[in-house]
């Protein structure tokens, strides 16, 4: 069995890594337009064990055919709910409820501020990845990019009316950041099975709230575009996605895997501009640009060049 630290010495071309990096951020950009599509539908508790349910029984098949299980010892099982409450179940259900307020830009924009919450986080919590200079300004320029990039949608969402969704939003990507700090504590799991116990738990996590408030099998029957949209988010947007997200995680770190949520909204537009017609305006050209050059100097060499050193300064 690999462990985390097996992988961590398996090298990784920078170009394939950012390759990945913005394969991760298309599948989590999908996410935002299958909530937008079944948030009208499914209340935020079984729209997510839809997704956590699925998610899981498709990684539980990978693992049999990897001739594999998961293992659930008593020490692996309090950390699977943790986790799995966390990263899915408590986020899922926020930006399930906020996207009946607030549009899916305006949510993916916001997700946008994981990296700033998670880079934080592990600043207090560990001593390997600390906030520096570079880390900073990094932030700081592709948060910059993400304002620049879709501001005015931002802007214009600031209302009474949406601000409860707004909220929700920013919950959600607090409890990322928990979630991504505490995934350390499993540094001995393999990201297959890190993946499949996080939503295996997830799905434990938020049926009760499916039974029992939901109700979900009094609900009326969704149509074709609802199904075929929960197996979307499911299978491309969670349990794909969670694949290459912890590999991502396992190599670089938690603060360069939160980065994905910065090419969030650039993937949405390409794929708006590509398959809807949709123009790109100045800003996002602009926008792109400032978050290329956030994730240069977060990624730290363009920071070496420029300073000829490393720097372990904190911020």
């Amino acid at each position: 069995m690999t462990t985390h630290g097996d992988i961590r010495k398996q090298p990784v071309p920078a170009g394939q890594s950012w390759l990945v990096l913005g394969f991760l951020s298309v599948l989590w950009g999908g996410s935002f337009f299958f909530y937008k599509v079944l948030a009208p539908v499914l209340p935020p508790a079984t729209l997510v064990l839809g997704r956590v349910g699925l998610a899981a029984l498709a990684l539980h098949a990978v693992l049999f055919m990897n001739g594999s299980r998961l293992s659930l010892t008593p020490y692996l099982l309090r950390w699977f709910l943790i986790l799995g409450a966390f990263n899915c179940a408590l986020p899922f259900c926020l930006y399930a409820w906020s996207e009946r307020f607030v549009p899916s830009g305006v949510a993916a924009t916001l997700n946008a501020t994981t990296p700033v919450f998670t880079a934080v986080a592990m600043h207090l919590t560990t001593k390997d990845e600390r906030l520096t200079r570079s880390v900073v300004t990094g932030i700081g320029c592709a948060f910059a990019g993400v304002a620049v990039l879709v501001g005015h949608n931002l802007v214009s969402g600031l209302s009474l009316t949406e601000l409860p969704g707004e909220l929700a939003c920013l919950g959600a990507t607090t409890s990322y950041a928990i979630g991504n700090a505490l995934s350390r504590k499993l540094a001995g799991v393999t990201p297959l099975h890190l993946a499949t116990g996080q939503l295996t738990g997830a799905a434990v996590v938020v049926a009760p709230f499916a039974i029992v408030i939901d109700r979900f099998w009094t609900l009326p029957p969704i149509a074709l575009s609802g199904w075929a949209a929960l197996f979307g988010i499911a299978l491309l947007s969670t349990a794909l996605a969670y694949l290459i997200y912890f590999r991502i995680l396992t190599v670089h770190g938690a603060t360069r895997a939160a980065l994905v949520t910065f090419l969030v909204p650039v993937s949405a537009l390409i794929m708006g501009a590509v398959f809807l017609g949709e123009t790109i305006a100045w800003n996002t050209a602009a926008g792109a640009c400032l978050i290329g050059l956030g994730l240069a100097a977060i990624d730290g060499r363009l920071m070496r060049r420029l300073w000829r050193r490393e720097d372990p300064t904190a911020a």
